[in-house]
């Protein structure tokens, strides 16, 4: 059995799922405290999808905790597929919400200039901030998921 960063069961795995549960919840944070966020849908769409990718990614770490101190061994057929199937569900979810999120960042600051005027009561850096977090929480998030698709083909 193969042994790659990332691994399901390894140290290295519990840093990347924290990493990733870190980020999100972080991006989650920052949408949740902008203000006029509920003025776009995907903004809460960005929400819905951090919230999934936070419940997941803490869920993943426990049992990287559990069998690190247990000396288990997670690399089986039945774990993997599982792990595999969240892992592409919830980074295709987050990379649609991310990618939607900064689209209207985009229209609101560069194109309607809503942004730039004084009387906008919408916190635009916090949603740049929080998007930019988004991305770095699915990047995070797809290299899981390719480790997880590569230990499952060679199982």
């Amino acid at each position: 059995m193969k042994s790659l960063f990332g691994s399901p069961g390894r140290v290295s795995g519990l840093v990347l799922r924290m990493g990733q549960c870190l980020f999100a919840a972080a991006s989650l944070a920052f949408m949740a405290s902008a203000s006029g966020f509920s003025s776009a849908t995907s903004f809460c769409f960005l929400i819905a999808a951090m919230g999934l990718q936070v419940l997941w990614s803490f869920g993943l770490a426990c049992l990287d905790i559990h069998a690190l101190r247990l000396n288990k061994d997670l690399h089986n057929h039945i774990i993997l597929t599982l792990l595999v199937i969240g892992d592409w569900v919830t980074a295709i979810l987050s990379l649609a919400a991310a990618c939607s999120s900064a689209g209207v960042v985009v229209v609101f600051m560069k194109d309607t200039e809503i942004c730039s005027r004084s009387q906008a009561a919408l916190s635009c850096n916090t949603f740049q901030v929080s998007v930019a977090l988004a991305f770095v929480a699915w990047f995070l998030l797809a290299v899981s998921s390719y480790v997880m698709f590569w230990l499952l083909a060679s199982i």
